[in-house]
């Protein structure tokens, strides 16, 4: 589909690092202002090279209350698309190794809903886009009814059709070096039913090799930290902290399922990565099969960024910057899908075959072997009692595992 250069316009809501941007900016889409509440996220943004519109100030709740299309130059039903990815804390599976749990659309964190939906009410725009953890869609606590109910009243008022649709997506499907499940929200203005883009890796997805194999790094790398440290050498690539329990091939040095999934992850060269998590604690991986936690730059790759893509801020920042960003590539395949579909009414000038995933590689060097438990550790090595049981969550180990909740608290 191709027309006189038509690209259609897009309002970006928690911008982050700009996965989403990028996906849209590849598919066709103009970025009409970008909304970021994060110093080093709209640092970032500004030092793009789309040159994109940030606004100073980035805070969605704020901007629901005093944007409009006439200040963007627009008139009301004129924009196509807004789109963005809420804080996901508050809807996070990681959130439940919390003391308080996950708190769903009770977190303040989550208030910003109101803000994203104040702005579908004054532009208008024929496709709403959301980008979201699982558990923003899923569970009593998800945010389903609070959007359903803004979008309900907004089509009493406005005399639209918008109605949700929810779609689970995995972004290794999609050309992503990287398992990362994605509930994507849609509500178009006319009540068109979408279809969920085709899936163009399923059955061969793209490996960490394919993406991190060949960086060649200009900056120190990182370093294992804490008490659990050199145990990452144990563990083979693709395990984690099993190996080392009694159903593990390695010596017995915790209890079966007595820790948290992530922790002491390694990964794959011939698999997908894990999902990235956005504040990972000095346990919690997926770490590089270099027995070293991941650069940033690795980060951003197993994400799908260009390689040329920099963030701004301290190297904590960026690791969160990273871990929370819409793989551009997803976000790539879900805008070609609107424009294929004719959601947009207008033809749209994009390339022929998507240009975000990542290139596979021919070669795949074979997994090195785990090292033998080292002299420090051996007097841990016996009997170790599991964990309770099916259903019982983390809650049983939470006092006695402090390394836990350090590790996960506010991961995505």
């Amino acid at each position: 589909m191709t027309s006189a250069g038509y690209r259609p316009r897009v309002l970006s809501c928690y911008s982050g690092a700009g996965g989403l941007d990028l996906g849209l900016h590849a598919a066709g889409f103009d970025s009409v202002g970008c909304l970021e509440i994060d110093v080093d996220a709209r640092a970032t943004l500004n030092s793009a090279p789309q040159g994109w519109r940030v606004f100073e100030d980035g805070d969605v709740d704020a901007a629901g209350r005093h944007l409009t299309p006439r200040k963007l130059g627009i008139a009301r039903g004129e924009l196509d698309v807004i789109a963005g990815g809420p804080p996901c804390q508050p809807f996070s599976k990681a959130a439940q190794w919390t003391r308080s749990g996950r708190a769903g659309v009770t977190d303040p964190r989550a208030a910003s809903l109101t803000g994203m939906m104040q702005l579908v009410d004054s532009f208008l725009p024929k496709v709403l886009l959301i980008e979201n953890v699982r558990g923003f869609t899923h569970g009593k606590d998800s945010a389903l009814p609070v959007l359903e109910q803004h979008l309900n009243e907004i089509n009493r008022k406005r005399k639209t059709k918008y109605r949700l649709q929810v779609f689970e997506l995995d972004a290794a499907h999609y050309g992503t070096a990287q398992h990362r499940l994605r509930s994507i929200c849609i509500a178009c203005r006319e009540g068109t039913v979408v279809r969920p883009p085709v899936a163009t890796h399923q059955d061969s997805p793209l490996r960490a090799w394919d993406a991190i194999g060949h960086i060649k790094h200009s900056e120190p790398l990182p370093t294992m930290k804490g008490k659990w440290a050199e145990l990452l050498a144990c563990v083979p690539e693709g395990g984690n902290y099993l190996h080392l329990t009694a159903k593990g091939g390695g010596p017995e040095v915790f209890g079966y399922r007595t820790r948290y999934w992530s922790f002491l992850l390694k990964l794959a060269k011939d698999r997908p990565s894990w999902t990235l998590p956005a504040s990972p604690g000095p346990g919690a991986g997926p770490f590089h099969w270099d027995n070293r936690p991941l650069s940033v730059q690795e980060r951003l790759a197993l994400q799908g960024f260009p390689a040329d893509w920099e963030l701004v801020g301290e190297e904590r920042s960026r690791i969160r910057l990273a871990g929370n960003a819409t793989p551009p590539p997803l976000a790539e395949a879900i805008a070609r899908a609107l424009v294929v579909q004719e959601v947009l009414d207008t033809p749209v000038d994009f390339p022929e075959e998507p240009v975000l995933p990542v290139r596979r590689r021919k070669r795949v060097p074979l997994a090195v072997a785990p090292a033998d438990l080292p002299e420090s550790y051996r007097h841990l090595v016996g009997p170790k009692e599991a964990h309770a049981g099916t259903g019982r969550g983390p809650a049983p180990r939470l006092d006695s595992s402090a390394i836990v909740v350090d590790a996960l608290a506010g991961g995505s």
